[in-house]
């Protein structure tokens, strides 16, 4: 795991924390900087993964057969 999956899965969580708080006291604008924030969060762990990948096959590439 590298640090964007890890930040990036921390920010979903928060978001979607904070959606279902904005949600629960009827507040539109938390809702929608929850759902913002979750979306960020999800892209975060998208590219941290996709560099993940990008490191594993590059591992493999370089080994000696």
């Amino acid at each position: 795991m590298n640090k964007d999956q890890v930040k990036g899965a921390a920010k979903e969580v928060a978001g979607k924390v904070q959606k279902k708080t904005g949600e629960a006291i009827g507040s539109t604008e938390q809702e929608l900087k929850g759902m913002a924030r979750e979306t960020e969060g999800k892209a975060q762990k998208n590219l941290g993964d996709a560099r993940e990948t990008i490191k594993d096959s590059s591992k493999n590439l370089n080994r000696k057969p």
